[in-house]
């Protein structure tokens, strides 16, 4: 997440081979690397400030940890290098573009129709990051997207200061309005995090973080 952080796209591009391979079926299919040459290009576009190789690799770092709640963790591997591949801050439809592209490129790739559905589907969850009580990799992708809630103080503020990067083109009013009630949502679920481990470890931390950044935005609106 921090800006000086500069991912090895060399085992970046291992993990998703990794994944790939776990997929798709035996037959002889395109060269993975295509694709996730392809990913790592569009994780790196200029208009992300949060939504970089840097979330894209903690993502996965999480998913690693969290990876015995999974039914098909690599499924849910493949579903985070897509669930932000097409990024747009000012658009709402990013989750429904990116779940498209992996509904075209993951076939192209060699993994079955199923499996790829199943991303695809993963993809869509980070929507609402609502997942259901019997939908363990949908758990685990959104317990690991949100895993960033529960960072130290300091690196709880660089992912704040790079949000609001993202959005620069916000007025600052608008911004501290709109960034408030998606701070009141979370802290209005009755549970952030799904998994045994989430709500363990993150929980706690995650709701602090909350509420501290909601203080600081409802001060500045104030001032």
């Amino acid at each position: 997440m921090a800006a000086d952080r500069h991912p090895d796209l060399e085992a970046l591009g291992l993990r998703w081979l990794h994944a790939l391979l776990g997929t798709r079926d035996g037959n002889c299919q395109p060269d993975p690397s295509l694709y996730s040459a392809d990913l790592i290009k569009r994780w790196s576009e200029p208009q992300r400030k949060y939504h970089t190789l840097d979330h894209l690799t903690a993502v996965l770092d999480h998913i690693d940890v969290l990876e015995e709640y999974a039914a098909d963790a690599n499924v849910v591997r493949l579903a985070a290098w897509f669930h932000d591949a097409v990024y747009l801050p000012e658009r709402s439809t990013n989750e429904e573009r990116s779940a498209r592209l992996a509904e075209r490129a993951l076939p192209e790739a060699g993994v079955p129709d199923d499996k790829t559905r199943e991303v695809a589907r993963l993809v869509r969850l980070t929507v609402s990051h609502d997942p259901a009580d019997d939908d363990p990799d949908g758990q685990v992708l959104c317990d690991a997207d949100l895993a960033v809630l529960a960072s130290p103080p300091d690196a709880y503020a660089a992912y704040a200061a790079a949000v609001r990067g993202e959005y620069g083109f916000v007025p600052d009013d608008a911004f501290r309005e709109g960034r408030a009630a998606v701070l009141r949502q979370l802290l209005a679920l009755p549970r952030l995090f799904r998994t045994p481990y989430g709500r363990r470890k993150w929980e706690g931390r995650a709701r602090e973080n909350l509420r501290a950044e909601l203080d600081a935005l409802t001060a500045g609106r104030a001032g």
